[in-house]
């Protein structure tokens, strides 16, 4: 049991969820912090960097995750069956390697064919060293994490700091950078990944008020993205029922300042017409014009037409029929937060919408809705038989989300990755789809085996386990990784041996390097 002193705050929550980060500090002594950092340099300068090797290469490092700071950060930002992803970096600063102003702006590499809104993925940027701004920490923008387009000089920079043992949990999308190292010391810091395995069912933090307290801090305001985000993780689905009433007046005025020409006007604007619900549903075209402005107030016009109910649902899916391929994206958010009543639509598009884009967003959408979505599961399961790869990797993703609770899910999810597992034996480049993920090989075996993970204790533990073990032997790393990670928990007689047989001849000595002798 998590010691309930060690979750969030209802203020950290909110704070991740607008802001995209918080700061923690893990209580440890400073001479494990100081044996970890000798133990990397000796590793770095001998054998270079060990990429994803850095834990078996340095096993100490697993205590900074095991303390109850992090495990309670995590099982709050994540549920409390979250999983340590295969993927993990140590960074190394060395002093004045960067040019002035230090690194590129970027997002990390991502895992799902499209980036989410809600957390099912996390960071933690863990330092080992009292770390100062002069050694160069990880620059962080905040509030940027729903952008795919770099802000630039609207957003700030923050430089987090503090003691060794400074965290900052992120969320996966956060923009960040690398910062100027200018002093005569290297600078370390620990990147590593985690991932929700469940859509949360219930608050799983300190939560105390039901209303999200608003920071201050951001780019830009979004009440409703960020509403939808604050119910998800309470268990809770966004309502279309209005707040507020409007009157004629009040309406006008909103219809008036959603054309501005000031874009911080259109976006307060829409983002009130959200929180509005089904009373500002006369202004749900005006809102999907919106669909096409810059990011940030397409961003809340989406959201608000996911809370208007079947006015604002019919707009959203409307525009990921016909719209562009940027608007329809931008829909396909908005739609999440709709809830059941979008399935219908969202199904339509699956099965007939010619373009493989839309029928892809489509699986994206009933995914991110979740368990309440067991209905689209045979939609689903039909689509696994689409031309396009993208189309099936989605609808498999989605199925992982929503679950086994009707049982056809797990026997889906077998047969995917089994078939990838035999095509990826003779013509591995068959399997990849159009992202530029060359991290995964096997885009359609990786998903499967991910989204197993997420179901396999309601399916047929057998049947599953069959499966398992030939995927120990893929030639994707990752889809290895997911079948070591289900088996450990479905941890059966069966998925034990399966598992001794493989660590048998897979187990990573840690003193092994090519200065040791034996």
């Amino acid at each position: 049991m998590i010691d309930s002193n060690y979750l969030l705050t209802d203020e950290q929550m909110m704070d991740f969820i607008a802001k995209g980060y918080v700061v923690l500090q893990n209580d440890l002594p400073e001479e494990l912090h100081t044996s970890v950092m000798d133990k990397i340099y000796h590793v770095l300068h001998e054998e270079g960097n060990p990429g994803n090797n850095i834990l078996p290469r340095v096993p100490e490092i697993q205590k900074f995750f095991e303390t109850p700071v992090v495990k309670g950060a995590l099982t709050s930002i994540l549920g409390p069956d979250h999983y340590m992803h295969p993927h993990r970096h140590c960074h190394y600063n060395q002093p004045g390697n960067q040019s002035p102003g230090g690194g590129e702006w970027h997002k990390d590499g991502y895992w799902s064919s499209m980036r989410s809104h809600r957390p099912w993925w996390a960071m933690i940027l863990y330092y080992t060293q009292d770390i100062t701004e002069d050694l160069g920490p990880t620059a962080v923008m905040p509030g940027t994490q729903y952008y795919e387009k770099f802000i630039g000089d609207r957003g700030e920079t923050l430089l987090p700091t503090g003691k060794a043992g400074t965290m900052v949990l992120i969320h996966f999308d956060l923009w960040h950078k690398a910062s100027y190292n200018i002093t005569n010391l290297d600078r370390y810091m620990l990147k590593f990944q985690f991932v929700r395995l469940r859509a949360p069912e219930y608050p799983a933090w300190n939560h105390q008020r039901v209303e999200m307290i608003v920071p201050e801090g951001t780019p830009c305001v979004h009440l409703n993205l960020w509403k939808d985000n604050w119910d998800w993780l309470r268990g809770e689905r966004t309502s279309s029922k209005a707040h507020t009433s409007a009157s004629e007046a009040e309406l006008v005025q909103l219809a008036q300042d959603l054309e501005s020409s000031e874009d911080t006007v259109r976006a307060k604007a829409a983002d009130e017409l959200g929180l509005l619900g089904e009373a500002g549903a006369a202004l749900v075209n005006e809102l999907g014009g919106l669909l096409n402005d810059v990011e940030m107030v397409a961003l809340n016009a989406a959201y608000a037409l996911g809370h208007m109910g079947p006015a604002g649902i019919n707009v959203l899916v409307n525009q990921i029929t016909e719209g562009t391929t940027q608007v329809a994206v931008r829909a396909s958010y908005g739609l999440q937060g709709a809830g059941v009543e979008a399935i219908p639509g969202l199904v339509k598009l699956l099965k007939e919408h010619p373009k493989e884009k839309r029928r892809a967003l489509a699986a994206f959408v009933l995914g991110m809705i979740g368990p309440l979505a067991s209905e689209a599961i045979p939609a689903l399961i039909a689509s696994l038989k689409d031309e396009s790869s993208w189309v099936r990797r989605n609808a498999i993703e989605a199925m992982g989300m929503i679950g086994n609770a009707g049982g056809e899910v797990c026997p889906a999810l077998s047969k995917a990755l089994e078939e990838s597992l035999r095509i990826e034996a003779y013509d591995i480049e068959a399997l990849n789809d159009i992202s530029n993920q060359g991290h995964i090989l096997n885009k359609i075996g990786y998903t499967a085996a991910l989204s197993l993970l997420r179901t396999s204790r309601d399916g047929d533990a057998q049947s599953i386990i069959r499966t398992l073990e030939p995927a120990l032997h893929s030639k994707d790393r990752y889809v290895r990784a997911y079948a070591f990670e289900t088996l450990t928990h479905l941890r059966t007689d069966e998925a034990v041996d399966v598992l001794i047989r493989y660590y048998r001849t897979s187990r990573w000595c840690p003193d092994t390097s090519k200065a040791s002798t034996f």
